[in-house]
């Protein structure tokens, strides 16, 4: 049975810490991949308090507005959880959601597994493709000061974890290193079967912006 009392009382939590973030990384993101999580997590069997708390709680501080400190979000995930006398064995199952969900590169190996990280992964890996994922790009790499395209530095698919923390290159880039390579890396058929429809909206944008780059429309 879901908690309602403790998932308010996180979404209040998790608004307030996140007033005021990054644009892609704020309480809208939350806020979507939370809604993900709940429409993929209707075809799946799962503990949906831990997937809505994971939902949640997922990039509470996200490592790359702390210097990478990958420690921060399940510390301060874990000193509200516990303040609201939660389960320690939900606790623990959703630090290791928070520890486990990220890309990192596409090459970083689970340290753990379970049906609702499948779920809250999908949901945040949802969010990082189709038009929301191009916005959220975008986004990013202005934050960044980063250039939006140059052809003469080409994408890097074979970053290691650290490389692609430390990765700078264009924005449109980021479509070979992380947003293409994505929807092979589902776990749900519901998931598999949203990002096929979201992958095919990128593949028809990025098209339509090299024909406008090379002056051929």
């Amino acid at each position: 049975m879901i908690k309602s009392d403790l998932i308010s009382k996180t979404i209040s939590f998790v608004k307030a810490k996140l007033e005021n973030a990054e644009g892609g990384h704020d309480w809208f993101h939350i806020e979507r991949v939370y809604r993900n999580a709940i429409l993929i997590s209707k075809n799946e069997v799962c503990n949906a308090t831990i997937v809505q708390l994971g939902a949640l709680l997922h990039d509470i501080a996200d490592s790359k507005f702390h210097d990478g400190d990958e420690t921060i979000g399940p510390r301060i995930a874990r000193d509200f959880l516990e303040s609201q006398e939660v389960d320690q064995e939900i606790i623990t199952h959703v630090i290791h959601i928070i520890e486990n969900i990220s890309f990192k590169g596409g090459n970083f190996e689970k340290q753990f597994t379970s049906k609702e990280l499948d779920i809250v992964q999908d949901s945040d890996r949802l969010d990082a493709i189709g038009a929301i994922g191009i916005a959220r790009m975008f986004n990013y790499g202005g934050f960044k000061n980063r250039t939006i395209y140059d052809p003469k530095i080409a994408p890097n698919t074979k970053m290691t974890k650290e490389e692609y923390k430390k990765n700078d290159s264009p924005t449109i880039n980021h479509f070979y290193e992380k947003l293409f390579l994505l929807k092979d890396k589902m776990n749900t058929v519901t998931g598999k079967e949203i990002a096929k429809a979201r992958h095919r909206y990128m593949e028809g944008f990025l098209s339509e912006f090299y024909a406008e780059w090379e002056g051929e429309k």
